[in-house]
Formats: C-alpha cells, structure tokens, sequence
C-alpha cells in the first residue's frame, strides 16, 4: 500500500470531502472483489483503497494523519519531544455534506459506508467453503458434526433433517474477519451424501425395492419393510405381482414447512435360493392356466 492515502486515492490534500467520497466511490466500483471475481490483484488494490478512505474520509482522522498523529495504516504515531499543539476549532473537513443521499448509490458501494452517518468505508470478511460427506440416514435424519479448519480450529455444525446433495449450510460470522468496520463473512458448508445400499432419494420421497417370497405374494401378510427411522410392518396384499408398489405415507425426507414425504417400496417376488422339491412337485401338478406374457405374444 502507498504510505500516502491521498495517492492511493487519487487526489490532492486540499480536495474536498466530496471529491474524496467520488474518487473511492469510483475505484470502489471498479476494484471491488464482488465485480472482479478471482482477480486477487483487484482485491489488494481494493483493501488498499479502503484502508485509505477509511483514514480520509473520516473527518477526524483525516485532520490526524494531515498532522502526523497517524500513519497511512490508521495507527498513531508516538508525539515528537517538540511536538506542536493545534487548535480545538472546528476542522476545515467536518462538514458530511454529500453523505446522506449516498445510501441510494449500487448497492455494494452503498454497503461500504458505516451507519449513523459516518463516512466510514468497510469491507464484508469473505466467505469461505469447506466440503463434508454425510451418511444417507444422518443427512435424512439430522444432527450435529464438527468441521476441522485449516488451523486446526473446529465449526460446530447443525445438519437439519432432510439435507440433500450439493445443499449448502451458510454458518453467518463463522468466515474471514472484514475490513474496518466490516463484518465477518460467513462459513458455507457443501454437502456430499454417501449412497445408501438399500435407500434411494428422489425429491423428498424415498425408494426401496423389498423381496417378498411366493406365499407372501399369492396369499399376502405382513411383512417388516426398513424406513429412514426404523423397521414397520407394512400389508401385503393378496396376488401381488413383482413391481406393484406399496407407498409408507410420510416416510421419506423432512421439508422446512415440517412436513415429509413418503417412502415408495417395490415388491419382487424372490424364489428360495436353494430349489425346493416341494414346490416343485406342487408346481408341476397346479392345473391352472394363464400366461403372464399375454401382451408382448399377441
């Protein structure tokens, strides 16, 4: 940075408060690191010309560094041996003519100005982004894990029921610290899911395919079908065929009005592993007469 603020700027030391306030204004527009996305030479250049309009465009600053009191940084000098008095008059930059309509400006640049009309530049800390893979159920269920930084400092984050793939969680003031007055940006955390080996996801519902044996499928029951928060008995009806679909009403994932939705279970009729000369035997003499391929024959 420039040990000078007045050359950072851009303008002379005998330039009014409102010549200040329009040379930031446009070197804020165009370095600002929201305009110029990557450009990490705009970003220096910009934190320099904050820094800068910071010190100027304060009146009281402004009339410290004008005396020595401060360096270009904004920090105070120690006082020489000799060092002069000044008067308590009023300063030549008090005046915050210019500043109150300045809110109506692009929105960015009306962000950089402190409230209660100060003319204080600052800027937002920028966010930053970290990854974390979740298990199927604890993104479908919800809960607490912690996300280790770079310095070895630990996020606490709250994963809410129903977090889906590529979501993101937006911890606020958990990222880098702003500039000045600036605030902290914030810490946004991508979500990764791990595969489930029996659930799919699609949407908010949930899908699974469930095996039922032959006397389940011709004389029906009750069979016990996995869900997201545990076992249920789920019906069976009499003469289900492979591929009919049972729905578990609310048994898929939360929404943010609280409600869920459902879990989709597929049926396929599954014959023992082993053969079963039984059933063989009873197959063999069944006398009845269908065909199951009626419509791809005809």
């Amino acid at each position: 940075m420039s040990a000078d603020p007045y050359v950072t700027l851009g303008v002379d030391k005998s330039a009014s408060q409102d010549d200040i306030q329009k040379a930031y204004r446009r070197l804020a527009k165009k370095l600002h690191p929201d305009l110029n996305p990557g450009n990490k030479q705009a970003e220096e250049r910009f934190k320099d010309v904050t820094v800068a309009y910071d010190i100027l465009g304060d009146a009281e600053k402004r009339a410290k560094f004008d005396r020595g009191e401060i360096d270009a940084s904004g920090a105070e000098r120690p006082a020489h041996r000799y060092y002069r008095d000044f008067s308590d008059g009023a300063s030549p930059y008090a005046s915050d003519a210019g500043y109150q309509d300045f809110g109506d400006a692009d929105d960015i640049l009306s962000q950089m100005f402190a409230r209660g009309g100060r003319a204080r530049a600052y800027m937002r800390g920028a966010d930053i982004r970290y990854r974390l893979e979740l298990d199927f159920l604890e993104a479908l269920n919800g809960g607490e894990r912690q996300v280790v930084l770079p310095d070895g400092a630990a996020l606490d984050v709250k994963i809410p029921a129903g977090t889906r793939e590529g979501q993101v969680l937006r911890l606020r003031g958990k990222g880098r610290a702003g500039l000045g007055d600036g605030p902290p940006g914030d810490a946004l955390i991508e979500i990764e899911v791990r595969p489930h080996r029996l659930f799919t996801r699609k949407g908010d519902d949930i899908h699974l395919d469930l095996a039922i044996s032959l006397r389940e499928a011709v004389l029906g029951g009750e069979v016990i079908a996995p869900t997201p928060t545990g076992k249920v008995m789920m019906k069976v009806p009499k003469w289900t065929n492979t591929g009919a679909v049972l729905r578990l009403k609310g048994k898929g994932a939360r929404r943010l009005d609280g409600t869920s939705g459902d879990e989709f279970v597929t049926l396929k009729i599954v014959l023992p592993e082993k053969p079963d000369p039984e059933l063989e035997k009873f197959v063999a003499d069944w006398r009845g007469e269908y065909s199951p391929r009626q419509a791809t024959e005809s």
